[in-house]
C-alpha cells in the first residue's frame, strides 16, 4: 500500500525543473522525428551503426550470433532496441503510425526468441516485447518475451560454487558454456520481468545466481571489471579473465562498467538485496572516479595517445539511465535524490552536446565506439546508444510510461 509520504517521496523524486523539462520533451520530438523520417527507407533490416557520411548501416534480424572458426560473432543484438525507439516516439506523439509500425518490425524481431546461441536476447526483447506488452497490454508481446526468458533461463550453467549465464555459442559448446561476459547483467532485466509476470520464481533465482556469481568472478579489488570471464565448470572457480572490446585484459572498458552498474541497480530493485545496492554504487563511484569531471568517457579508460581521444557516448547513456533509476529506488532519500540529479546531468549533457540533431546525420547520439579493436562503429551513432539514451529520457521525461516500474520482491534473510 502507497502511503502519502511515499507518493510525496516519489513526486519529489521525479519532479523536474522546467528547464529540463522543456529539453528533454524537445529531444523527444526531434527523436520521432528522426525515426519516421528512417523507417519507411530500411526495408526488412535494422539500423546498427552510422557510417562516416552519416546515414545507417543496416543488418537483418534474422542474422544469429555463432562462432565463424575459432571467432564469435554476434549477430544482430541491436534489432530490439529500434523497436523500443518507435514506442518511446509513440508516447511522445500519440500518432498510432508508430505503433503498427512496431507490430510489424516485432514480427521480424519474434524470430529471435528462439535463439539458444546468445545472451543478447535479453537486450533484444527487453527493449521491444516488454514495452510493446507494458504500452498496449497486447499478450502478444508478452507471450514473445517468455519465449525469449525461457532460452536465456536455459543458458545457466551450475557449478559447486554458484550459478551463471553463459554469455555466447550454443550450450553443447564448451567454448560457450565456460565463458561470461559482464555485459549480461543489463540482459537480466528480461528475466526479472518475467518473473513478475509470469510468477514463476524460477527466472528471478536465475537472474540472481548470475548476479552473486558475478560480484566473484568480474568485479576486481578496485570496484572496475573484467569484460568477460571463463570459468572452471568442475569447481566454478575463475579460470581467466580477458577482453574482446576493451584495450587489454586488465584495462577498464567503459561500457563494461556501465553494463555493471546497470544491472546492479536493476538486481537491487528486484530482490532489494543490499549486497546489490552496494556493488551498484562501488561500481558507480568507481566510474565516476575515472570520468574525473567529463560528461563521456574515452572507450577504455586506460587508453593512451590518441585513442584517449575516441569517447563512447553509449556508456553516458547506459550509465544515465541506470543512475535515473538507482534515484527512484535507493532507500535513503538524500542519496537517492543525489544519484538522479547526477543521471540528469548527463542526459541534460548529453542533449546539449552530443545529440545528433542535424539531417546528415541519422543517429541520435554522435561519438559512440561499439569496438575499437574491431574498428566498428567508431566515432559513429550505435543502436543502442540511441536506445539507452532514449530510455533515459523516458525515465526521466515519463517515467512509469515505457517500461514497468517492478514491485520489489523482498528476499527473507538475505543482505
Amino acid at each position: 500500500m502507497t502511503t502519502q509520504t511515499d507518493a510525496r517521496s516519489q513526486k519529489t523524486r521525479h519532479d523536474l525543473p522546467a528547464p529540463l523539462r522543456e529539453l528533454f520533451d524537445l529531444t523527444l520530438a526531434r527523436v520521432a522525428q528522426k525515426v519516421a523520417e528512417d523507417e519507411p527507407g530500411l526495408g526488412v533490416e535494422f539500423p546498427y551503426v552510422t557510417r562516416t557520411d552519416g546515414s545507417w548501416d543496416l543488418m537483418p534480424a534474422s542474422l544469429s550470433a555463432g562462432y565463424q572458426g575459432e571467432a564469435w560473432s554476434h549477430g544482430n543484438w541491436f534489432c530490439g532496441f529500434w523497436v523500443g525507439l518507435l514506442f518511446a516516439s509513440y508516447l511522445r506523439t500519440g500518432d498510432e503510425h508508430y505503433l503498427v509500425w512496431a507490430r510489424e518490425r516485432m514480427r521480424l524481431v519474434a524470430q529471435r526468441a528462439d535463439d539458444g546461441n546468445t545472451h543478447d536476447i535479453g537486450f533484444i526483447f527487453e527493449s521491444s516485447a516488454i514495452p510493446g506488452f507494458h504500452i498496449t497490454g497486447d499478450d502478444w508481446y508478452a507471450q514473445i518475451a517468455l519465449r525469449a526468458a525461457d532460452r536465456l533461463r536455459a543458458r545457466l550453467v551450475t557449478t559447486p560454487a554458484g550459478a551463471y549465464i553463459a554469455s555466447w555459442g550454443p550450450m553443447d559448446d564448451p567454448r560457450g558454456r565456460r565463458s561470461s561476459a559482464i555485459d549480461t547483467m543489463a540482459n537480466l532485466p528480461l528475466l526479472y520481468w518475467a518473473a513478475n509476470h509470469s510468477g514463476d520464481g524460477s527466472y528471478r533465482l536465475a537472474a540472481d545466481a548470475h548476479a552473486a556469481m558475478t560480484a566473484k568472478g568480474f568485479i576486481r579489488p578496485n570496484d572496475s571489471t573484467y569484460h568477460a570471464v571463463e570459468y572452471d565448470e568442475a569447481t566454478g572457480k575463475r579460470t581467466r579473465g580477458f577482453t574482446f572490446q576493451g584495450l587489454h585484459d586488465e584495462s577498464d572498458w567503459s561500457r563494461g562498467q556501465a553494463w555493471a552498474i546497470y544491472g546492479y541497480v536493476v538486481s537491487y530493485r528486484e530482490t532489494r538485496r543490499a549486497a546489490y545496492l552496494d556493488l551498484a554504487e562501488r561500481t558507480a563511484n568507481y566510474y565516476l572516479a575515472r570520468l574525473n569531471g567529463r560528461l563521456v568517457p574515452p572507450w577504455d579508460f586506460d587508453a593512451t595517445g590518441p585513442d584517449a581521444d575516441i569517447k563512447d557516448t553509449a556508456t553516458t547513456a547506459a550509465v544515465a539511465s541506470a543512475l535515473l533509476e538507482l534515484g527512484d529506488i535507493h532507500p535513503d532519500e538524500t542519496v537517492a535524490l543525489s544519484w538522479r540529479e547526477r543521471g540528469l546531468e548527463m542526459l541534460a549533457g548529453l542533449c546539449r552536446e552530443e545529440f545528433a540533431d542535424e539531417a546528415s546525420h541519422r543517429g541520435l547520439l554522435r561519438n559512440s565506439c561499439y569496438s575499437r579493436p574491431h574498428r566498428i562503429g567508431v566515432a559513429s551513432a550505435t543502436m543502442f546508444g540511441d536506445y539507452f539514451f532514449v530510455e533515459a529520457l523516458c525515465r526521466a521525461a515519463m517515467p512509469g510510461k515505457f517500461l514497468p516500474s517492478s514491485a520489489p520482491v523482498i528476499v527473507a534473510g538475505h543482505s
